[in-house]
C-alpha cells in the first residue's frame, strides 16, 4: 500500500479539527487500535468515523490497483488477502459497536443527550439514527404487547432503568503504550485503602475498566 491519508485527529471548542496524515500502514495499525478497544472495552467508545471513511476510501485504492495488476502475478493473491483481512476487522469493529448499542440503547442515548458542547460524541450519525429508532421501536412494542393490557399505573416503564448498565468495574488486559505514573487503584475489599501505581512502557496489566478507562480514551493504554 503506498500513499498517505488524512484523518481528523480532534476538535476543539469551535468546531474545528485537526488533521493528522497517517500512512495506510499507520491507518490500519488505528483501525486494528480501535477494533481490539472496542472488543475489549465494556461501554461503547467514541466513535472513529473519520478512521473508517479513510479505511473504506484505502480499500477502494487497495482494489483498483489490484485490476490493474497482472494476473497470476504473486503479489495480487497477497493483496488480496490482505483487503479480506482489512474488511473483516472493520466489518467487526463496527458489528461490535452495534452489538453494544443494541445492548445498552437507553445508557448511550442519555449519555449523548448530556454530552457537553465540544466533547466528542460517542455515536457517529449513522448509529445514532440506529440507536434512536431501536429505542422507538423497542418503546412501541412493549406498549402494544404488554403495556396496554396493564392496568394505568402499570402502563408505564423506564428503559433506563430497566436496560442494565456497561459494567465498568470489569476487568481488563491491557498493554501500556505510554508510561503513566500515580495512576489511582481502588480498594478490592473495604480493609484495603486506594493506592497509586506507575504503568510502565510495554508493560501488561490485569486492572479493573473503571480505572483505565481514561487512558484507553487518550490511546496511552490498548486493551487485549
Amino acid at each position: 500500500m503506498a500513499g498517505a491519508m488524512a484523518a481528523a485527529a480532534g476538535g476543539d471548542s469551535d468546531g474545528e479539527s485537526e488533521e493528522l496524515v497517517l500512512t495506510p500502514a499507520q491507518l490500519i495499525q488505528s483501525l486494528e487500535q480501535a477494533w481490539l478497544n472496542e472488543k475489549f472495552a465494556p461501554e461503547l467508545l467514541e466513535s472513529k468515523p473519520e478512521i473508517i471513511e479513510c479505511v473504506v476510501e484505502q480499500l477502494d485504492h487497495m482494489e483498483a490497483n489490484l485490476k490493474r495488476a497482472k494476473k497470476g502475478d504473486l503479489k495480487v493473491s497477497v493483496h488480496h488477502m490482505e483487503i479480506e483481512r482489512i474488511r473483516f476487522v472493520l466489518s467487526s469493529y463496527l458489528r461490535c459497536r452495534l452489538v453494544k448499542i443494541e445492548k445498552f440503547f437507553p445508557h448511550i442515548l442519555e449519555k449523548e443527550k448530556s454530552r457537553a458542547e465540544g466533547e466528542p460524541s460517542i455515536l457517529s450519525p449513522e448509529e445514532f439514527a440506529f440507536a434512536t429508532e431501536y429505542m422507538a421501536n423497542t418503546e412501541a412494542y412493549l406498549k402494544n404487547v404488554a403495556l396496554k393490557h396493564m392496568p394505568p399505573n402499570l402502563q408505564k416503564v423506564s428503559l433506563l432503568k430497566s436496560v442494565p448498565k456497561p459494567n465498568l468495574d470489569s476487568f481488563v488486559f491491557l498493554r501500556v503504550l505510554e508510561r503513566q505514573e500515580n495512576i489511582l487503584v481502588e480498594p478490592e475489599t473495604d480493609e484495603q485503602r486506594e493506592y497509586a501505581i506507575d504503568l510502565e512502557e510495554g508493560s501488561q496489566h490485569l486492572i479493573r475498566y473503571r480505572t483505565v478507562a481514561p487512558l484507553v480514551a487518550s490511546g496511552a493504554v490498548q486493551l487485549i
